[in-house]
């Protein structure tokens, strides 16, 4: 007699809770950075997912869609491959032939920061566009309303920047300034799920938003990302473009959603020609899967949980590392509450130790720690010869390029864990001083 589905599932959620190799025993293993926290729910929605051969979008991607535009209070939300295709969508959105002249055109430039994640600005380049280089202040490591004013210039089409590390840039101001200059916005959210300034969640200001579900983030789908918008024009190209440049908006396995599939006349194309393979824009496929999208909808119940341990992580950090010698610790923006991805610090330029020295003890302690990304990304080769304009010194990137990395914060850490990060930051910055 086979076994049915159910009691399969059941024995999976046994072995969950028996997985010897996932049991962690403090100190004997590193502090890891960051990692995604996966229970019992998550291993069997995978499981199920993958019993019922769910390998392409389908059913469960488009629930996990719905549930988080409902999330953010917005019109659309497109499940994407990654949060690095999420900001190549975006970004490719704004240079569609249906925005008229309104549209991104090659040489067009775009503000953004030099201190941040390559793929928030290799988009940029990507599409023909000129990335804008603005510097950040240190502490918050974000940039201001002013240094992005003093960046535009009559070429200057659209505004792209990321929360960074979950901590909200002034996106309120910034958002003002883009509609009176009539930009557009693309908020980077990618490290930033559950965050807020002024009570509002970030990645609601802008036109569009991305996300990424890579483990290190908020939740995990293993890969995946998300392009968020309230509103819907923009919305639809953002589907064209992410299902290979489609005219045609049916669901995979819908037929004649438009009720007109053979009668529309598109381009020079013969009157009738199967609208599911008219393509009005040159897109990709960059869809995710329904085994993705199960693992996020079970993650995403327990988004409030996740949140709420970033902050109490962060705050047992700042507290235990308040008045470390040679130390720049992390401040939040004011009027913000972020969802933190990581605790940044930043070795004083004057310190009596050394950035490296301090990474160095901590790693050999097994406390790992990751840069800040790329630092100032106009330092690094992918980068020389590629058109860009700078505005204002960059000398804060250049300080988070020399002296600043992060520790983490993500739910799977527990308090003596974080007590042991703090009290060998402090043995060493106590010994070197």
């Amino acid at each position: 007699m086979g076994i049915s589905k159910q009691e399969l599932l059941e024995l999976v959620r046994e072995f969950h809770e028996n997985d010897d190799d996932r049991r962690f025993v403090p100190h004997s293993h590193n502090i890891m950075a960051s990692g995604a926290v996966l229970d019992a729910d998550d291993r069997v929605a995978l499981v199920e997912a993958a019993l019922e051969l769910r390998i392409a979008a389908g059913a469960d991607a488009l629930r996990f869609e719905r549930s988080f535009a409902r999330y953010y209070g917005l019109r659309k939300a497109h499940l994407t491959n990654s949060g690095s295709s999420a900001n190549l969508l975006a970004v490719s959105t704004l240079t569609s032939p249906k925005l008229g002249e309104k549209a991104l055109r090659p040489g067009d430039e775009v503000i953004t920061v030099a201190a941040g994640f390559p793929t928030t600005v290799n988009p940029i380049i990507q599409n023909g566009l000129v990335p804008v280089f603005v510097d950040i202040d240190l502490g918050t490591y974000n940039t201001t309303p002013e240094r992005v004013a003093a960046a535009i210039g009559p070429r200057t089409r659209a505004i792209m920047i990321a929360h960074t590390l979950g901590n909200p840039f002034q996106v309120r101001e910034i958002a003002e300034l883009a509609e009176r200059h009539e930009l557009f916005l693309v908020e980077d959210n990618c490290d930033a799920v559950g965050s807020t300034l002024d009570g509002q969640l970030t990645g609601t200001f802008g036109d569009l938003a991305t996300v990424s579900f890579y483990p290190a983030h908020h939740i995990a789908m293993g890969e995946g990302g998300c392009v968020l918008t309230g509103n819907l024009f923009l919305a639809r190209i953002v589907e064209s473009m992410r299902d290979w440049g489609r005219d045609c908006w049916c669901e995979p396995g819908e037929d004649d959603r438009c009720l007109k599939r053979f009668q529309q006349k598109m381009g020079t194309l013969p009157t009738g020609y199967d609208h599911k393979y008219i393509f009005s824009h040159v897109g990709y496929n960059l869809k995710a899967t329904d085994l993705q999208a199960a693992l996020g909808l079970s993650q995403l119940a327990r988004i409030d949980d996740f949140v709420a341990a970033r902050r109490r992580n962060w705050a047992q950090l700042r507290e235990g590392l308040e008045g470390a010698a040679g130390l720049i610790l992390p401040e939040p923006t004011p009027g913000s509450d972020p969802s933190w991805f990581g605790f940044a610090i930043t070795v004083d330029p004057e310190a009596a130790y050394t950035r490296q020295g301090l990474v160095d003890f901590l790693e050999s302690e097994g406390v790992r720690t990751r840069r800040l990304f790329a630092g100032n990304l106009t330092r690094h080769p992918a980068y020389q010869e590629v058109p860009h304009r700078v505005v204002g010194d960059l000398a804060n990137s250049d300080v988070v390029t020399e002296n600043t990395f992060w520790v983490g914060v993500y739910p799977g850490l527990s308090p003596d864990l974080l007590d042991r990060t703090v009290a060998l930051v402090r043995e060493y910055t106590s010994r070197a001083a």
